[in-house]
């Protein structure tokens, strides 16, 4: 029998504890063994729930329990979850883990300990919730260099344009939305900011260059400067405003983002709608390849979390070695990554702006859909980051340009 330890019964805790409970004979079955839920810690009681029975506020119980093989990390955060962990590993005890902001912050260090312990440190749920992931990386594409990584990783946000994008709306009118349906926090920033998708980006990075990837690093960008005017434009374009977390490995250059995006219809990310996520790969033997589905949630998540309970399991005293180094894997700035935008500006005189664009961006086609707000929009040529930030430097400072509006990149 193996005997596990549940951290946090929450919405994905109790997931866990639901998905063992609703499907034990066919996770048993995988596991070769009965598995057993022998802790659940959690601050608070749950009268009436049967989990009370096994319910404990003292993390010391489990890390001095020689019974528990595995526990079970889904209280999120930092802060204790960190400590218990690297104590978990450290006595000889695998984790399972959803925790994108731990795996992102520590992996590295905590995937060595697991190693000298000869136990495994498993995230498959800290990215794309239920959409397998982290295990087809390491074990799908063993023959393939991946050279970039690109996709949607945050339901909340792709919610919010979907919603935008098909029924007209402004930012803080679906932000309210997604709020009302639970789908964003009260406190939005991690998804709205782009800081949930950077987390994930970092951790996929890092698995493709066996370094660590420091999300601090990533150039991250969020949604909130998306307006009902630039999604009305796009849409006449033919595209959508997706925010899109990206990752490109070309030997020792390595870059990665999280920004709003425009994607075109041939991009099969343009049809990720609503809360779904979407993970793209291209391998250089492989080519292109996606993985899809909800991204987040109390059962997807859970699934994950025990799948990686049942390889746990099945693995003891193995040290899968799904992971990467503490070594820093550095990262070219954004500057020097070849880069389309959209971008949308307010004139003065639209004769003479468009004059002005011309000359600076070499650029003679315009969209005019909005002149009664005396604005239009055009696209750049592909350039460096930084060679286009500078052309928009000197745009600004022209006398037909009132201001810049909007600017947003294009896939491809």
């Amino acid at each position: 029998m193996a005997v596990i330890a549940v951290l946090g019964y929450g919405t994905v805790g109790s997931g866990v504890v639901e998905v063992i409970n609703v499907n034990r004979e066919r996770i048993e079955a995988k596991a070769g063994q009965p598995i057993n839920i022998k802790y659940v810690l959690d601050l608070r009681d749950f009268p009436g729930d049967p989990v009370q029975d096994i319910i404990t506020h003292n993390y010391d119980d489990i890390l001095n329990d020689p019974e528990v093989e595995v526990v079970v990390e889904v209280m999120g955060g930092i802060n204790p979850a960190y400590t218990f962990v690297k104590g978990a590993l450290n006595k000889g005890k695998s984790v399972c883990t959803s925790n994108k902001e731990l795996v992102a912050a520590h992996g590295g260090e905590l995937m060595r300990i697991a190693k000298e312990n000869n136990v495994n440190f498993l995230y498959e749920a800290s990215v794309g919730g239920g959409i397998p992931i982290i295990r087809p990386i390491n074990r799908s594409m063993t023959s393939d260099k991946i050279e970039e990584i690109k996709g949607i990783l945050n339901g909340t946000t792709n919610y919010m344009l979907t919603k935008m994008t098909a029924e007209n709306l402004e930012y803080a009118d679906v932000l309210k939305n997604a709020q009302e349906k639970g789908y964003a926090e009260r406190n939005p920033a991690a998804d709205v900011e782009g800081f949930d998708a950077c987390r994930k980006i970092a951790i996929l990075a890092s698995l493709a260059t066996e370094k660590t990837v420091g999300y601090d690093d990533i150039y991250t960008e969020g949604i909130t400067n998306i307006s009902k005017t630039d999604i009305d434009y796009v849409k006449k374009m033919g595209g959508e405003v997706k925010l899109l977390a990206r990752a490109k490995f070309d030997g020792d250059k390595v870059w990665a983002m999280v920004a709003p995006t425009i994607v075109m219809p041939e991009n099969p990310l343009s049809m990720v709608s609503d809360v779904f996520n979407a993970i793209l790969l291209k391998g250089n033997m492989l080519g292109d390849v996606m993985f899809y589905g909800k991204g987040a949630g109390k059962l997807p998540t859970a699934s994950a979390v025990v799948s990686d309970i049942v390889e746990a399991v099945k693995h003891k005293n193995i040290n899968l070695g799904i992971g990467w180094s503490e070594d820093k894997q550095e990262l070219i700035s954004i500057d020097d990554v070849n880069v389309r935008k959209f971008v949308r500006v307010e004139y003065n005189s639209i004769e003479e702006a468009k004059a002005d664009v011309k000359k600076i961006f070499g650029t003679d086609k315009f969209m005019e859909y909005f002149e009664e707000d005396n604005e239009f929009a055009f696209v750049t040529n592909e350039e460096k980051e930084s060679e286009i930030n500078e052309k928009l430097s000197q745009l600004i400072n022209c006398k037909g340009i009132a201001g810049i509006l909007n600017t947003i990149r294009i896939e491809g």
